[in-house]
């Protein structure tokens, strides 16, 4: 890998870090849904951003079921954290309107 793509990788995996970190800490806290969406978004962006790493660097492989040539995997992981956070958005837009 090149130097900037590890100064990435770093940069991606120290602020997500310490996202997941303090969304774990407001878990405990809260018993809101969307708030829990959210929290659970974070941590799957963050677990999708480990798996990235470990796969460009060759210590897993992802290749196993594959979508369009897409890996399931790196679907998956891109995609389940968006769907969270949507709902997120659309429990808190029900909570207002009423």
């Amino acid at each position: 890998m090149e130097n900037s793509v590890i100064v990435l990788y770093i940069i991606k995996l120290a602020l997500g870090g310490i996202a997941a970190f303090l969304s774990i800490l407001l878990w405990s806290k809260t018993r809101d849904a969307a708030w829990m969406c959210v929290i659970a978004g974070t941590i799957v962006a963050y677990a999708g951003i480990v798996v990235d790493l470990l796969t460009s660097m060759g210590l897993i492989a992802t290749r196993g079921l594959q979508i369009a040539q897409i890996s399931l995997f790196s679907l998956i992981f891109t995609i389940v954290p968006t769907l969270f956070y949507i709902i997120a958005f659309i429990l808190l837009i029900l909570r207002f309107r009423k």
